[in-house]
């Protein structure tokens, strides 16, 4: 037997591929390893490749002067099987080779006799799209049944035996659902675990959270390679930075593993092209990437929105019969003091982000400084608390002693309350007096306890990340009538829960570059279950001349994008807010520019 001129099997961890060179062999392991731009030198006999490109560079392997003495790690070689076949299936549905479609009633015998889950008319066509997709996405908005869709799919694939066992990583607001439509949908129960430990040999189904999945990786690695299974990611969108994050790292080294994949999320591309890569990325590794590259290589995103559209499945609002949202926004002017605070920190902060643009931390606190001084200064002082979202917590601005900056924080608190929950006030005040509840949004704690306070004639319900009794202020917004108002951040309430039978109304005191966050918040009181004739009212404050006027036109750019790819009108409509007068944090390259550019305007 001649020995192995190249030996390729797992690196270090399963998102990477070790190429090693045989005795005498090193010179052309050097010659190939250009050929993979995420190609990184380990010693003089091997290279590291990152799995994806590998997978979707097999072709360079043909170079090797001996192909026949390449030796692989059995283990990389199922890997590899399996993405080659799933780049072709996947190759023939772009090219109008998918299956015909699946009538009702065979849908039914698919799904088989353990399946007791009702299915409405969109939710069949979605469970038969994926069904003839070998993985699949679901970017149908919230309310739409994705969770029961994916129920679905796994029932379809577990009677024809193509898979065993079912794994769900989502948000931990997801579980309930899930535990509910599994518990629902079957006749025969499953053996469900939540995963706080170890997964059971046993366990049919296993559900974990993202926050935990690094941690379990090693384990959840071995337990889908034991036996056939499936894993679905529910709110996919937490993976959008792929590799680059944990999060998303995690999940692509799972996704190769498992014999079917299927992504859930109503927002797949909050901030652009690269977040859609990732999410296909994972679908469809080594072919997921470059499709999407392909689809929107010339710009014109209604013709890549068609090309992609057969591997995604997506039911819009319209679909739900919902009576569009009358979103408004309502620019508040400062007061001269206010103003004077305003420009003052964006003198402090200009010169340092300017003279940084590549320092990323930085640049995310002067946002967020930004936009505790376009609501109330008073929050600049204080800084946050640890219950805000981790890229939003910063300390207090410490402003040198004797500058203009110093003394304004010092003294404007005590003369006059921020315009935003002046207005807060009087649009909670008016929809109180005629019998309507309202859901105010801010991302900071510090304002959501204000705003408690200011509003305590009404009787508001508190939800951020640290409080002790979530669930009972849930319930008393929903039934008592003298609860006027809810109070939450889009981090805290943002996923997971809905109210759009209790309220209509909501105030966003201030919103950030996350596109995805602001479209999921929307989601809890516009969604299925609405009465045909309801108004939907969403307002959203703004401080002329400011952080906020960024923020506008980045997440106009944004929701656009999202609603051209998806070819849903609705969304791109959420992004052209029209104006109305007054009644009294990850950021992409886009949002760096913008923001440096408001910094070198505001600060000339």
């Amino acid at each position: 037997m001649k020995q192995a001129s190249l030996r390729l099997s797992f690196s270090d961890g399963p998102l990477h591929v070790r190429l090693t060179a045989g005795a005498g062999w090193e010179s052309d392991l050097r010659r190939m390893a250009p050929k993979f731009r995420s190609a990184r030198q380990i010693g003089v006999d091997a290279v590291d490749v990152e799995l994806d490109e590998l997978l979707g560079s097999l072709v360079e392997l043909a170079s090797w002067p001996d192909p026949d003495t390449v030796e692989w790690a059995p283990e990389l070689v199922a890997v590899v099987t399996s993405a080659s076949a799933d780049a072709l299936h996947a190759e023939r549905s772009l090219h109008g080779g998918a299956t015909e479609a699946i009538s009702p009633a065979d849908l039914q015998a698919m799904l088989g006799p353990n399946w007791i889950g009702p299915l409405t008319d969109f939710q069949q066509r979605d469970v038969s799209a994926l069904l003839s997709m070998r993985h699949g996405a679901n970017f149908s908005v919230p309310g739409a049944g994705k969770t029961r869709v994916g129920a679905a799919v796994f029932s379809a694939a577990k009677h024809a035996d193509e898979v065993e066992r079912l794994l769900v990583v989502g948000p931990k607001s997801s579980y309930e659902a899930w535990l509910d439509e599994l518990d629902g949908c079957f006749d025969k129960k499953f053996n469900v675990v939540v995963l706080d430990g170890h997964a059971p040999v046993s366990a049919d189904v296993v559900i974990i959270n993202y926050e935990r999945l690094v941690a379990s990786l090693p384990e959840l690695t071995r337990w889908l390679a034991a036996r056939p299974s499936m894993l679905i990611l529910d709110e996919a969108h937490r993976m959008k930075l792929g590799a680059d994050g944990a999060y998303g790292a995690a999940c692509l080294a799972l996704g190769p593993r498992a014999k079917r994949r299927l992504i859930l999320t109503g927002t797949p591309a909050p901030n652009g092209v690269r977040d859609l890569e990732n999410l296909f990325g994972f679908v469809w590794p080594g072919q997921g990437r470059q499709t999407v590259n392909r689809a929107v290589a010339d710009g014109d995103l209604r013709h890549a929105s068609t090309v992609l559209k057969p591997l995604f499945t997506r039911t819009t609002k319209k679909e739900l019969g919902l009576k569009p949202e009358q979103t408004r926004v309502r620019a508040l002017a400062l007061s001269p003091l206010h103003r004077e605070v305003y420009d003052a920190l964006v003198s402090q902060v200009s010169n340092r982000s300017v003279s940084s643009p590549d320092d990323l931390r930085s640049l995310g606190k002067a946002v967020v400084y930004l936009l505790m001084a376009a609501t109330s200064p008073a929050l600049l002082s204080v800084g946050t608390t640890r219950y805000e979202p981790l890229a939003y917590q910063v300390p207090p601005l410490l402003a040198p002693v004797g500058t203009p900056l110093f003394d304004l924080m010092r003294d404007l608190p005590l003369y006059e309350l921020s315009p935003k929950y002046q207005e807060t006030v009087a649009i909670v005040a008016e929809n109180a007096r005629a019998g309507r509840k309202t859901l105010v949004w801010s991302t900071f704690v510090r304002s959501l306890t204000t705003l408690n306070e200011l509003l305590r004639n009404y009787s508001p319900a508190l939800v951020y990340g640290g409080s002790e009794d979530r669930e009972s202020s849930i319930a008393r917004f929903r039934s008592d009538p003298e609860c006027f108002v809810l109070l939450s951040n889009p981090a805290t309430l943002g996923e997971g829960i809905s109210l759009h039978h209790e309220c209509h109304d909501a105030v966003y005191v201030d919103r950030d570059f996350a596109a995805g966050r602001f479209l999921q918040s929307l989601d809890r009181i516009h969604r299925l279950g609405l009465a045909p004739d309801t108004d939907t009212r969403i307002t959203v404050l703004t401080s002329e001349g400011t952080i906020d006027d960024v923020v506008n036109q980045r997440l106009e750019l944004k929701l656009r994008f999202m609603g051209q790819i998806l070819d849903d009108p609705a969304v791109e409509r959420l992004g052209d807010l029209s104006e109305e007068s007054a009644i009294g944090g990850s950021l992409d390259s886009g949002d760096i520019q913008s923001l440096l550019d408001h910094l070198r305007v505001s600060s000339s």
